[in-house]
């Protein structure tokens, strides 16, 4: 067992994501009991090893450890663990800020790099969707009628009476100026180095 020392601040790690920005104030991860009960709802701890009450309970006990855990990127931010909480903790936020800290330590993960994706889409649509990299995973997973219905999805909403999805040229190249100017470009080329 591991002696704590006088100067030793367990809950340093606790602090640092009650002070982050992102953090939602008066959540209760310092009133955390580890009952457990956003591990029982989470859909990431019933397909992975991923565990928020254990992920929760490191940050609690200070061990940095978990900013390098693999499993920390298998929280899907559904936010079932904020809404079940008796005491109003929030497993997904803490879990986004402490994925924040190993990307700014360049802790590097395969798990980063296709969130590029989104960016990437962004730039290209003008709006938000499903990244390309992801594609044949859907089309996997799903079936190929996922991919069908998808690649004609112009065709089906012609049918429908429904204008496509596409935004005007016009104000795609509003938005990709906009995005630019917040260096979102810049941030996805980083992330594609992990």
């Amino acid at each position: 067992m591991d002696t704590l020392k006088i100067d030793e601040n367990p809950l340093e790690l606790a602090e640092k994501i009650l002070s982050d920005i992102k953090y939602s104030k008066n959540k209760g991860l310092l009133k955390c009991v580890q009952c457990g009960m956003c591990t029982s709802m989470c859909p990431g701890a019933k397909n992975s090893d991923y565990n928020p009450r254990i992920m929760i309970e490191k940050v609690l006990e200070g061990e940095e450890s978990i900013i390098e855990d693999k499993d920390i990127w298998n929280c899907f931010y559904c936010y079932t663990c904020h809404s079940i909480c008796p005491v109003g903790n929030s497993a997904c936020e803490v879990n986004q800020i402490i994925r924040q800290i190993a990307i700014g330590k360049g802790i590097s993960n395969e798990e980063v790099g296709p969130f590029a994706g989104f960016g990437d889409v962004m730039m290209d649509l003008g709006l938000g969707g499903i990244p390309y990299n992801f594609h044949d995973d859907l089309a996997r997973d799903i079936g190929k009628e996922w991919e069908e219905k998808n690649l004609k999805i112009d065709e089906i909403r012609e049918e429908l009476g429904l204008k496509p999805l596409k935004m005007p040229d016009e104000s795609i190249k509003e938005i990709r100026i906009l995005l630019k100017k917040t260096n979102l470009d810049k941030r996805i080329e980083k992330l594609k180095e992990y």
